[in-house]
């Protein structure tokens, strides 16, 4: 699992090894870039996860293993707490998932969740 990050009482959000893994392959190919995990607004349940390689903003939570980096924004945070940053690699496709316990409940397309 990632490192513990705690800020304020919330938990920190966790990454698999399997996911830190799975972006070592895909930045094995060029760049180094981090994978950043946000919450926005939308979605068919109210809100949505935006899950895209990008770069480090200075406030973002920085959670490191095998020499990779899942970023997360100080808004999203809350929205993820004690969240599970997992990849799945199943007959319907390979995807980066998460298990949210703050999620009261998500629709079929497991991007779009509410609270």
């Amino acid at each position: 699992m990632g490192t513990p990050h705690e800020r304020g009482t919330e938990p920190a959000p966790k990454v698999t090894e399997r996911a830190f893994a799975r972006l070592a392959e895909i930045n094995d190919a060029g760049e180094i870039r981090p994978l950043r995990v946000a919450v926005l607004g939308g979605g068919c349940s109210g809100f949505q996860y935006d899950i895209r390689l990008d770069n480090k903003a200075e406030d973002d939570l920085v959670l490191e293993q095998l020499g990779q980096a899942v970023v997360i924004d100080p808004v999203s945070l809350p929205f993820l707490a004690g969240a599970v940053i997992d990849f799945a690699d199943e007959l319907i496709g390979a995807r980066f998932t998460i298990e949210n316990p703050n999620a009261t409940s998500s629709c079929g397309c497991g991007t779009s969740f509410s609270i």
